[in-house]
């Protein structure tokens, strides 16, 4: 008993200290996104703002923004009411869409979240499947064109594949639509509204696909000619066990333990590339809004967009440092 409560002890320490460095990593993210701008020259509301900002904006307005957010306050005072806000969600004033930059972020936030979590499952799953088969095939011509197709595609930017697709699909051949998320003032509800919207996504999702489909597959299959060579494969082999239990129960789930940690890595390339294939397809997502925002000089948006997309990677990079975890329960131990 007394060794049983020792190893939970040493479960909980080990926890306490993930949760605490990214307690910590979140807190320079908000320390950061506060300072930057207030470093700029001027006084914080120029800084913040903007001079185009404060043309549109009127004098009650702008005492109001110093009123709600402390800026003639110092620094410490600031810091303060920043945090007090963002926990009530409240991520400032958006003067060209004229509203708050929680509810701008909130409306787009959904479309992008759509495109990249459907993008993340299907390139992992496709990626693993195929790195398992063209690493237990390695040498056949299945192995080489595999590889062949994977390595030409990995060295492909982002918008350019969704740049080649939507030229071929949109403009030339006509059966994608150019752009949007949904046919303006169509009117659809139910299952018409469903294949609408699947209608429009097929594009953007199929090139973020492409993208991210080559660095899972070429992980799994490199980690997938490590793990063949182990002597419990050999030992598998031996008992007579099927090809597909070999392939999947034993080398397969064994390969995947560096292919979820390099899937925490692939977030932050996902996002970004999900940014620039909104704007090519005109995709209402963060990245359509980050445009727009960078455009308009909106710096509380731009702020508050970058703060989100930040804030999403660490949760994701959190949530796979668990996954990984339960698939090697001795990663608690070895850390």
């Amino acid at each position: 008993m007394p060794i049983s409560l020792k190893k939970y002890d040493c479960i909980i320490k080990i926890d306490h200290i993930w949760l605490s460095n990214y307690a910590v990593s979140f807190l320079l993210i908000l320390i950061l996104n506060f300072v930057l701008p207030r470093m700029m020259p001027g006084d914080p509301l120029h800084a913040i703002y903007g001079e185009e900002a404060l043309i549109a904006m009127t004098p009650e307005m702008e005492a109001e923004i110093i009123k709600r957010f402390a800026l003639d306050q110092p620094w410490h005072a600031q810091l303060l009411t920043y945090i007090v806000a963002l926990l009530r969600g409240d991520l400032g004033y958006s003067y060209y869409y004229r509203t708050g930059v929680s509810d701008v972020i909130i409306s787009f936030l959904p479309w992008t979240l759509l495109l990249t979590g459907l993008a993340f499952i299907i390139s992992s799953c496709i990626g693993v499947v195929l790195g398992i088969e063209s690493g237990y095939r390695r040498g056949s011509k299945l192995d080489g064109c595999m590889l062949s197709g994977m390595m030409f595609l990995g060295g492909m930017p982002d918008f350019f594949i969704g740049i080649v697709l939507l030229l071929l699909f949109g403009v030339s051949l006509g059966w994608a639509p150019l752009g949007g998320a949904m046919s303006p003032y169509a009117g659809h509800d139910g299952i018409d509204l469903v294949l609408d919207l699947a209608h429009h996504l097929v594009l953007p999702l199929i090139s973020l696909v492409l993208v991210q489909l080559a660095p899972t597959y070429l992980l799994t299959r490199n980690a997938m000619l490590t793990t063949l060579r182990a002597r419990f494969i050999m030992t598998a082999k031996a008992t007579g066990l099927k090809e597909g239990a070999i392939r999947y129960r034993h080398a397969g789930r064994n390969s995947l333990l560096p292919v979820v940690t390099a899937m925490g890595m692939r977030v932050p390339n996902m996002i970004t590339g999900a940014l620039f294939l909104e704007i090519v397809f005109s995709y209402p997502g963060v990245g359509t809004l980050l445009n727009t925002a960078l455009s308009a000089r909106d710096y509380p948006l731009i702020q508050g967009v970058l703060l989100i997309v930040t804030v999403t990677v660490l949760v994701t990079n959190f949530l796979v440092d668990m996954t990984y975890v339960r698939l090697d329960p001795r990663v608690r131990y070895a850390r």
